[in-house]
């Protein structure tokens, strides 16, 4: 009889328990991964003692990578809260409190970017010094640390103090009585008990994401002047709605309010293009409002980010530690645009006043307004909120306590009250969500009640409507055509030099509308017309290539019918879709007119091409494909050349041939037509992690990196694809027995540096031979102490070069040797703890990362960019 069991839940996931160990593991934690678990049964109502709770997993087995197809693999924020207290693991006097905590297990890199990333988001910012930084007055950051203590029981926990933990390397380790797993091969792991064992895979197939919790019917939703498009009632535990989010219009122009995890399939269900979307509006960083956000970075700009800087701090260092990226890089993703609380902030027209909302991380409600007949249309969004009963047992009567004052309370009462034309509200209720008692006496002409995964009983009903997915509030309504001004903008941005009067040919054709999973062009096909998308978004199928989305602004087939050429792929809508359709042999016509139809043909190989590749295939527009095109370079190699002049700031992508990317005689990859590489030294200041060797003749397209690194959805595919070959990279240095010799590509480009590196690198072996040679206490604590010293000494030698260099970082980099030298300091008593399981390797492999390849190549980086050399 079996004694382990596996259910692959889906791609990504999957569950393996073991009752006899009482263990129950699982397996990869992506967005909404709890409500797929919920799905499928696997986490279910139980009771015992009385007491009605959840059941569910104890173990969470991470992803070795953070990111798959554009999404977080591991987002273990709602997958922890669910074993804590929907399980009841952590509640005092509970049946199913042991005294065993909840346990995460992966790499080291991502099991210490889960743990930061919990405690950022079970506290957002941590200390009056992190809330002053973001422009708040003292007294009132003292304030907020009050009440957020209050929130926390009196104490900022960190994750370890409620989670264990485990590293998982190639060679077996135990998770809990006698079950035990070892990693096979990148995101591949095998569990093992008593002599029965499970291969878990947690590596998605293809360039594909996550599969949605829920379907969502279509629909079909008009542009317009001030309306609200109602996305979901839901909340993080709702296995059927998505979490509560908004769309607003305003001017044709589309904003989400906050970015809920199933954010993708909602705007395509709605006819919407992550091209189409100006802004977005953030509230907080609670993954059920945050988790979408890499959806909008699948876009070729930088879409707004609004939002209060109180709050964009606590989720840009949500993000930071999620990704273990610079808090700084949120704005290499992002257009930001900090607004002022309690202030109407002027936006294009839209007016939105951020006011703060209690909660244990940073938040702000939302009221938008602007002017119309009889004054001012508002819509208040109030996500998330505390109920006025919880606040009120919150104030405190001694200052030195935590907790908030009456007056605090009273102004939040005052502010939930605020009138407006339309609100949605947080009703989840318990201790850190909204209560719709609070709104009886509310003068808004009308409440949603969102946020919650329950059926609203009568007495809610008596207070507030419900809003479907997809259900429109008109605000103002619309007497402007906005599609066809959508066209316009189109055309004026492909075409700038050509005349209005031509432009205007182009517009006075017919605009059809498709139903949702039309084919529009077959491949093979040709066509006499080519659909300018102007709603709605479709999918290019082409065999043996990964499915592409193309959203609003894509002309379909529109090579294929100028060269009278058959179609290379299928177009297929994938919900409603409205296209302008222009006669082929009138657009020709238009391009030879303005001089542009030898342009189009030279370029017409390298663009049918890129478009057809997973790094250049999905959401790029045309001005932004033509930036690229015009910058590609054609290179030729001959087959077994090592390519070891390669420019480090270009990406390369093969057209033809094949190529391997190969270290120390170790083939670690090989590329085909469509993969690339470079992003580690074009983007992402590394140094090149393998070398590169053609085996066929081979043509290569060189593209700068500073071009691709300003397009957002390309530089996060390029961020993904470099996390994963670094952790190849890894892997593959942790495997050689000579890891800590120094080799040449630990090098950062200052010599006087790059000769301590080597140094300390000398005198970290030296230590770890004296250790595995078990020599005595006095002579390993001679050797540490000259590390040490060497350390200190080095430190001061960087700090000297920085700080007359005009380094941005200094501060922190200063910090950072600070931290690094008391973990090495720690190592005097760690040694003499015969308990403490000190894998030496280890610690100077994440020393040397972090501390080489991370903090240094930074520093690195400046000086060239400054043109400072040594």
């Amino acid at each position: 009889m079996n004694k382990i069991k596996k259910i692959k839940v889906i791609d990504g996931i999957s569950w393996v328990e073991i009752p006899e160990a009482e263990v129950y593991i699982q397996c990869g934690c992506p967005a909404d991964s709890v409500k797929h678990l919920m799905k499928q049964r696997l986490i279910s109502s139980t009771e015992k003692d009385g007491v009605t709770f959840e059941s569910g997993p104890n173990v969470i087995l991470l992803s070795d990578v953070m990111l798959q197809g554009g999404e977080f693999s591991n987002l273990a924020e709602f997958p922890v809260l669910q074993m804590l207290y929907k399980q009841g693991m952590i509640l005092p006097n509970h049946p199913n409190n042991t005294g065993i905590k909840p346990m995460i297990i992966g790499i080291k890199e991502q099991v210490e970017s889960q743990l930061k990333y919990i405690y950022r988001g079970n506290y957002g910012l941590n200390s009056e010094e992190e809330i002053i930084e973001t422009g708040i007055d003292p007294e009132f950051a003292k304030e907020l640390m009050n009440m957020k203590l209050k929130f926390a029981f009196g104490k900022l926990q960190q994750s370890e103090d409620f989670l264990d933990t485990r590293v998982i390397e190639s060679d077996p380790i135990e998770i809990r009585n006698g079950v035990t797993i070892r990693r096979l091969s990148l995101n591949v792991f095998e569990i093992n008990y008593r002599n029965d064992s499970v291969t878990v895979d947690l590596n998605l197939s293809g360039f594909e994401g996550y599969e949605a919790v829920y379907p969502l019917g279509f629909n079909l939703v008009s542009r317009d002047y001030f309306s609200v498009i109602h996305l979901g009632e839901g909340d993080g535990w709702d296995i059927n709605r998505p979490s509560m989010s908004s769309i607003l219009m305003f001017h044709g122009k589309i904003y989400l309010i906050d970015a809920e995890p199933n954010i993708i399939n909602c705007l395509l269900a709605l006819g919407i293009g992550i091209n189409e979307i100006d802004g977005i509006f953030h509230t907080h960083c609670h993954d059920d409002h945050f988790a979408g956000l890499t959806a909008l970075i699948r876009a070729d700009r930088k879409i707004k980010y609004f939002s209060t800087p109180l709050v964009r701090s606590s989720v840009a260092k949500k993000l930071a530690a999620l990704v273990s990226i610079e808090e700084s890089s949120f704005e290499k993703y992002f257009d930001v645009h900090d607004m002022d609380f309690d202030t109407w902030n002027q936006i294009e027209g839209l007016e939105v006043k951020p006011i703060f909302s209690p909660h244990p991380v940073e938040t702000n409600i939302l009221i938008f307004r602007t002017l119309w007949k009889g004054g001012f249309r508002s819509y208040a969004h109030f996500a998330d909120i505390v109920s006025l009963k919880v606040l009120e047992n919150m104030i405190r009567h001694d200052s030195s306590k935590p907790g908030i004052s009456e007056a605090f309370y009273e102004r939040i009462k005052k502010d939930y009250l605020t009138e407006a034309n339309l609100k949605k509200l947080d009703i989840g209720g318990g201790l850190i969500h909204g209560d719709a008692e609070d709104f009886r006496t509310d003068k808004t002409e009308k409440i949603v009640l969102a946020h919650t995964s329950l059926s609203l009983d009568e007495q809610q009903k008596e207070i507030g409507s419900g809003a479907a997915f997809g259900t429109v509030d008109t605000l103002i309504p619309s007497y402007k055509d906005y599609v066809w001004q959508f066209a316009h903008k189109c055309f004026r941005s492909y075409f700038p030099t050509a005349p209005e009067h031509q432009i205007q040919i182009l517009l006075n054709n017919e605009i059809v509308q498709f139903n949702p999973k039309t084919i529009i062009l077959k491949e093979g096909e040709l066509k006499d017309e080519i659909p300018l998308i102007l709603t709605g978004n479709i999918e290019a199928i082409q065999p043996g290539k990964a499915r592409h989305l193309l959203y609003p602004g894509t002309l379909v087939g529109e090579l294929s019918a100028m060269f009278k050429s058959p179609s290379l792929q299928t177009y297929r809508t994938i919900g409603f879709v409205q296209a302008l359709n222009i006669p082929i042999d009138l657009y020709t016509e238009f391009i030879i007119l303005n001089n542009l139809y030898n342009e189009i043909e030279r370029f017409q190989t390298v663009r049918e091409f890129l478009s057809s590749t997973w790094l250049f295939g999905e959401g790029i527009s045309f001005p932004v494909n033509k930036e690229i095109y015009k910058a590609t370079q054609v290179r030729f190699y001959k087959a077994g050349e090592f390519l070891s002049k390669l420019n480090p700031k270009s990406i390369y992508i093969a057209e033809e041939g094949l190529l391997v990317r190969f270290k120390e005689k170790t083939v670690i990859e090989t590329l085909r037509p469509g993969d690339f590489f470079g992003e580690e030294t074009a983007l992402f200041d590394s140094s090149q992690l393998f070398q590169i060797q053609t085996l066929e003749p081979t043509i290569l397209y060189e593209i700068p990196g500073e071009l691709l690194g300003d397009i957002p959805i390309i530089r996060w595919k390029l961020f993904e694809s470099f996390e994963k070959r670094k952790r190849l990279n890894l892997k593959l240095e942790a495997s050689d027995s000579n890891f800590f010799y120094w080799k040449d590509w630990y090098k950062i480009g200052i010599p006087q540096i790059d000769d301590q590196h080597k140094k300390l690198v000398e005198l970290a072996v030296e230590l770890c031979k004296a250790v595995n040679a078990k020599k005595s206490k006095k002579e390993i604590s001679a050797t540490l102490t000259s590390l040490i010293d060497y350390t200190k000494f080095h430190f001061d030698i960087e700090e000297q070069l920085m700080g007359g260099n005009n380094y941005s970082e200094f501060e922190k980099h200063v910090e950072r040797h600070k931290e690094l030298i008391n973990s090495i300091q720690s190592l005097h008593s760690r040694l003499d703890n015969e308990d403490d399981e000190l894998n030496l390797a280890d610690f100077f492999t994440k020393w040397l990362i972090d501390h080489i390849f991370k903090d240094d190549k930074n520093f690195s980086a400046h000086l060239k960019k400054e043109e400072i050399y040594f």
